[in-house]
């Protein structure tokens, strides 16, 4: 009687730290899987702004292309552009003088009196 209470009380020990060690593996899991899920949120997040990106960037690719092609539009260069700087004689009233980058001509004024 006595080495049937000694095996079984060692049976018992045995069950015991084997469910303790079942438990702690369970929570080990359960806490990397949880890692896991705050990682895959992280990089869906990532995922969904990376896709509202691109299609930014596709909308401005698009909106450059149907400009150049079909309104037959043209990026504006230093060269290219005019400059209106104030006169400062009082007579004459408030008149705008062009100037532009060096080495450019300037555009020919209109004549008065002409065909508009």
């Amino acid at each position: 009687m006595g080495r049937l209470l000694f095996v079984l009380t060692v049976a018992l020990i045995g069950c015991a730290l084997s469910l303790v060690s079942s438990q702690y593996k369970a929570r080990s899991l359960f806490v990397e899987l949880e890692r896991a899920q705050a990682v895959a949120r992280d990089l869906d997040v990532d995922w969904r702004r990376l896709q509202l990106e691109q299609t930014d960037h596709a909308k401005h690719a698009l909106i450059d292309n149907v400009a150049r092609s079909t309104l037959k539009m043209e990026p504006v260069t230093p060269a290219r552009t005019i400059y209106l700087a104030q006169s400062r004689d009082a007579q004459s009233g408030p008149a705008l003088l062009p100037y532009g980058p060096p080495g450019v001509p300037l555009p020919a004024k209109p004549k008065a009196g002409g065909a508009r």
